[in-house]
């Protein structure tokens, strides 16, 4: 069975660490693009790195091969050479174990490489990630009332 090939652009902001967190994915397959964000309220810049992948993935309706395209060391070698130690100790003093188990779950079912990129530098799709992350991490800091 032939799988989709799809591009996965994610990024994650936090005013803060902890602080008021964005994550924005763009999904690209052949010549659509669909862009995913959210926020949180109290959270980390690498929880909003991770979140991103996380609802891109979720966002998908079939099984793809994905290429995951991220600023974030924190997620591209997460996924390809961390994780596999993380299970084998039941993400014992690991960082954001619930999110881990998340991605292994939504993950499953698909093909999955990484591929980092240098920050804020020039990568089109990245920097619109970053805006679009930052823009959710400032839409709800302002719902909070906190300035």
């Amino acid at each position: 069975m032939n799988m989709k090939n799809i591009t996965l652009f994610s990024d994650g902001s936090s005013l803060g660490n902890p602080g008021f967190g964005g994550y924005c994915a763009i999904l690209r397959y052949k010549n659509s693009e669909k862009i995913i964000s959210g926020s949180e309220a109290d959270t980390t810049n690498n929880r909003m790195e991770l979140k991103a992948v996380i609802e891109g993935i979720k966002a998908l309706k079939e099984s793809c091969d994905i290429e995951v395209i991220s600023d974030s060391s924190y997620v591209t070698k997460g996924i390809t050479q961390w994780l596999e130690s993380w299970i084998l100790k039941d993400f014992d003093k690991v960082k954001n174990p619930d999110l881990w188990r998340e991605y292994i779950k939504v993950s499953k079912n698909h093909k999955i490489k990484t591929t980092w990129v240098k920050g804020h530098n020039g990568h089109t799709e990245n920097e619109k990630c970053d805006k679009i992350a930052k823009e959710e991490a400032e839409k709800i800091r302002k719902k909070r009332g906190t300035v």
